[in-house]
């Protein structure tokens, strides 16, 4: 019988290494799933490399996760944002490496790498600082900069139901990044805060189908009279 559920975070999280790479769900403090890597502090997990939408909101979570030095690279869009001080304090101390990449492209980065495409040409960022070092190349007249697939060890979803098999459904803008997070990692896992039976989601509502989820840690909080 396939049950992905795991009894606690800590042994949703067994088996990860220090230098993984982490792909961490979310936009802002929405969809990430702090209690995974309020996991990872604990297990003292360290020299990880992080992508992400963001640098970490106030100090929670992720912003916790880089405070305490335990992040040696982070991949994001926007590395600074009211109201969070860890990475631009870590980053003036030369304590941490940052690669920018336009959202958009980190978003495709990582479809990519879950769909099996080594790379691909994009118009993003031709022309800017953000291109230097990469292969360019002018198509119908246009310059696209070559793009690589960003794929993950690990990957930390925030699902709003889950079922025994790792389906998963998310609400209103809790999606965000975590569906092709999910597919791009060679582990995935992920923190529901509801559970459904078996044949209770529609499947017309699974975003990110249990095939590419590991492992699924129930953390109940939120409203539960609002069910998808």
């Amino acid at each position: 019988m396939i049950n992905k559920f795991v009894g606690t975070v800590a042994d949703a999280l067994a088996g990860i290494k220090d230098g993984a790479v982490i792909l961490v769900g979310g936009f802002g403090a929405v969809g990430q799933a702090n209690n995974l890597i309020d996991g990872l502090i604990e297990l003292g997990l360290r020299d990880l490399t992080v992508v992400a939408n963001n640098a970490g909101y106030r100090q929670a979570g992720l912003a916790r996760l880089l405070q305490l030095r335990r992040v040696r690279k982070i991949i994001c869009s926007f590395p600074r944002i009211a109201g969070s001080t860890s990475f631009e304090e870590l980053y003036r101390a030369g304590d941490i490496e940052l690669e920018l990449v336009p959202q958009g492209t980190l978003a495709e980065r990582m479809r990519a790498a879950g769909a099996g495409i080594p790379a691909f040409f994009t118009a993003t960022a031709a022309g800017t600082d953000l291109a230097q070092g990469k292969e360019t190349r002018e198509i119908n007249g246009r310059t696209y900069v070559l793009e690589h697939a960003l794929h993950g060890d690990v990957a930390l979803v925030e699902a709003w139901r889950a079922d025994r098999w790792g389906n998963l459904v998310y609400r209103e803008a809790g999606r965000n990044f975590n569906p092709v997070m999910a597919t791009a990692a060679a582990l995935t896992v992920a923190q529901t805060q509801h559970v459904s039976e078996l044949g209770e989601i529609d499947p017309e509502t699974i975003v990110t189908p249990g095939i590419f989820v590991n492992r699924v840690v129930h953390v109940p909080y939120g409203n539960p009279e609002i069910l998808l």
